[in-house]
């Protein structure tokens, strides 16, 4: 799967991104702790350049801990970059931001300013929740549908430190078609988007494969995966679906009602503490979309190529 946003909103955003950044001291990059590749923005590492960067793991409390370990110490490697999970709202974790901040500004700016901190994140990452937890008061609007920020905004939220708020940025193409998909599994792209059965059957993929004891325990259903049986997922989903009661005219199962079951139950938190994928996944992933962007650029290179031999054989 494919997905392309607006490239004009991308590039407003990314606009007022370069022209604050001159400014900027350290940078928080929030991304979902269930996805913590596929949240991530690679315009981001571009745009930051040697700046310090916290890569903070928001919505820490629905993943696995022993996952988000494990980013935790993958991301530590990158330079410039320190990560920290927490859940924002839980004010207790979120000091360890202030110090982390504090810890990474340059020494150079003492008591001579207040330092500047850029926060950004794809929408519905939970960077409103944080700014608000950390401000101590409604500072930016909160809401569960995506791209709530609309506008940059500034926000005192200690003595010596000022938030740098952006809207939530989305590229205007995400190649990788797994982290397509996981970004709507968690919510990150408006349920109009894409078709929620699709987006089940995704998941449903994922889960009977990886963890098929979550599914079995959620919904008191014997899990398999058929390979061979091209229809295994639609099943599956069946299956939930005369579980839960999700049934449409002549007793038939309704296929909708099914994958939004399964949607909000991984959501919400039902299914349990779940990551949808691995550092080793994150490379393997970066690997291939690296080869399908080489053939795709030999492939083009190729087509000019022809095309101008049968520009030049018209001439002569």
């Amino acid at each position: 799967m494919s997905i392309n946003w607006y490239p004009g909103h991308m590039h407003k955003a990314r606009k007022e991104i370069l022209e604050v950044l001159p400014k900027i001291d350290v940078i928080i990059e929030i991304v979902d702790a269930r996805i913590p590749y596929s949240s991530e923005n690679p315009v981001i590492a571009e745009l930051k350049g040697s700046k310090p960067c916290i890569k903070l793991l928001s919505k820490a409390d629905l993943a696995d801990p022993e996952m988000t370990q494990a980013w935790k110490t993958h991301l530590n490697t990158e330079k410039n970059i320190q990560s920290l999970a927490i859940n924002s709202r839980n004010a207790g974790e979120t000091k360890q931001v202030f110090d982390l901040i504090r810890k990474l500004a340059p020494n150079t700016i003492a008591k001579t300013r207040k330092i500047q901190v850029l926060v950004i994140g794809i929408p519905n990452v939970g960077k409103s929740t944080l700014i608000n937890a950390l401000a101590g008061r409604s500072a930016a609007k909160v809401g569960n549908e995506p791209a709530v920020t609309k506008a940059q905004q500034q926000i005192h939220i200690a003595d010596d430190i000022v938030l740098n708020d952006t809207p939530g940025i989305l590229w205007p193409k995400v190649e990788n078609p797994n982290s397509g998909y996981r970004l709507a599994v968690t919510g990150a792209i408006r349920d109009t988007a894409i078709e929620y059965e699709d987006i089940a059957l995704y998941a449903i993929r994922f889960f009977a494969q990886a963890m098929p004891d979550v599914l079995a325990k959620r919904y008191q259903m014997e899990v398999q995966v058929d390979l061979e049986n091209p229809d295994w997922d639609i099943a599956l989903l069946e299956a939930i679906g005369k579980k839960r009661g999700a049934k449409a005219a002549g007793g038939r199962v309704n296929f909708h009602k099914a994958a939004e079951i399964l949607i909000h139950d991984y959501r919400s938190g039902g299914l349990g503490n779940l990551t949808l994928e691995t550092p080793e996944m994150k490379i393997a992933e970066e690997i291939e979309v690296a080869r399908v962007r080489a053939e795709k650029a030999a492939a083009l290179a190729e087509k000019k190529a022809l095309e101008k031999q049968k520009r030049s054989g018209k001439r002569h």
